[in-house]
């Protein structure tokens, strides 16, 4: 549970959706919803976990996760966050659903409006995203998923198995999707909304381009920074990724592979600034984190905190961090190839 809630991003998921976990152990009705995520287009997502050996694993558990979406189907959004959320999103130190969106929004594509219809959209028509996340998938559950794949054009269900392996003392986890082979797959779609005005481009080569959009006294930095994020990549740390967001602002996204998240973002605001992101700072790179914090200072590293005087001791001690992210993914979760 607590690495699903910790790391939504390493589920392979159809389509391939950001997710942003916002409650766990979430009341509905008379049971409680292991993990309840948001898709940055709106779609609510719910999350549960099962052993086989758990009865529960086999037709039970689908209708578990189909009874808690029953019970958002025709809520409000409103209600949603102020009163099954509340609790949940105050733990987790966000103000609102919009605000738990933002913060972890590292390619700075976030549209507030088109969110906002989305998830209005979800709850109204019952377009949900249900997650049964497995250590094995018993073949009754597969057709009876696929069945219900194959009669529901609003409900998409994603069957996860997760493999174990010990390998040199450490526990790696693998999780693969579960597709029904007598199923075709239903298009993944996101509920109707604005069109949102963003590209992911593979590489920094895009992002490279755009620096001669920025001031002229501050391209140097970005220059910088564009050449210490392939620096990380040429070192098998990151893999790099350009992203032309809303407003005008690129982005380089210098993302860990397992995670597909990044400790930093490097930002073409017109200037040339990091993004930085505690939670994976706190997951991945813990015991770097407090010498960032230093390095940073007066500035508080949040999620999304802004960081532009950037000395070369500072990209140093990230480019430790990115080391420590990489050496310490063993023991968690790690991609299907």
């Amino acid at each position: 549970h607590t690495l699903v809630e910790e790391a939504p991003q390493i589920l392979p998921l159809a389509g391939t959706p950001n997710l942003v976990i916002v409650g766990r152990e979430v009341t509905l009705g008379n049971n409680a919803a292991d993990l309840i995520a948001l898709e940055s287009s709106g779609r609510v997502v719910i999350i549960e976990i099962k052993l086989a050996k758990n009865s529960e694993a086999r037709r039970a558990v689908i209708a578990q996760i189909l009874t808690y979406a029953a019970y958002l189907h025709g809520l409000d959004s409103m209600t949603l966050e102020t009163v099954i959320l509340r609790t949940h999103l105050d733990k987790r130190g966000y103000e609102n659903l919009v605000a738990a969106l933002e913060s972890n929004d590292q390619e700075g594509s976030f549209d507030h409006l088109a969110f906002s219809l989305g998830l209005t959209e979800s709850l109204s028509n019952g377009r949900f995203r249900l997650v049964v996340v497995l250590d094995e998938v018993p073949e009754e559950l597969v057709r009876l998923t696929g069945y219900l794949q194959q009669i529901s054009d609003k409900v998409l269900i994603d069957l996860i198995r997760v493999s174990a392996y010990d390998i040199a003392g450490s526990k790696v986890l693998v999780p693969q999707r579960v597709d029904p082979e007598s199923q075709p797959r239903q298009p993944v779609t996101s509920p109707q909304r604005p069109s949102v005005s963003g590209q992911e481009f593979p590489g920094a080569d895009y992002f490279e381009n755009a620096i001669e959009s920025a001031s002229q006294e501050y391209r140097m930095t970005l220059t910088r920074l564009t050449s210490w994020a392939k620096s990380l990549e040429a070192n098998g740390l990151v893999k790099l990724s350009s992203y032309q967001g809303k407003d005008g602002v690129v982005t380089l996204l210098p993302r860990l592979k397992a995670d597909k998240a990044g400790l930093v973002t490097v930002a073409n605001d017109g200037r040339g600034c990091l993004w930085m992101w505690r939670s994976v700072f706190e997951r991945r790179a813990p015991l770097m984190l407090s010498r960032i914090e230093e390095l940073v200072a007066p500035v508080t590293i949040k999620q999304g905190s802004v960081v532009r005087d950037i000395s070369d001791e500072l990209l140093e001690a990230l480019t430790s961090a990115y080391r420590e992210a990489v050496n310490g993914l063993s023991g968690s979760l790690g991609p299907a190839n």
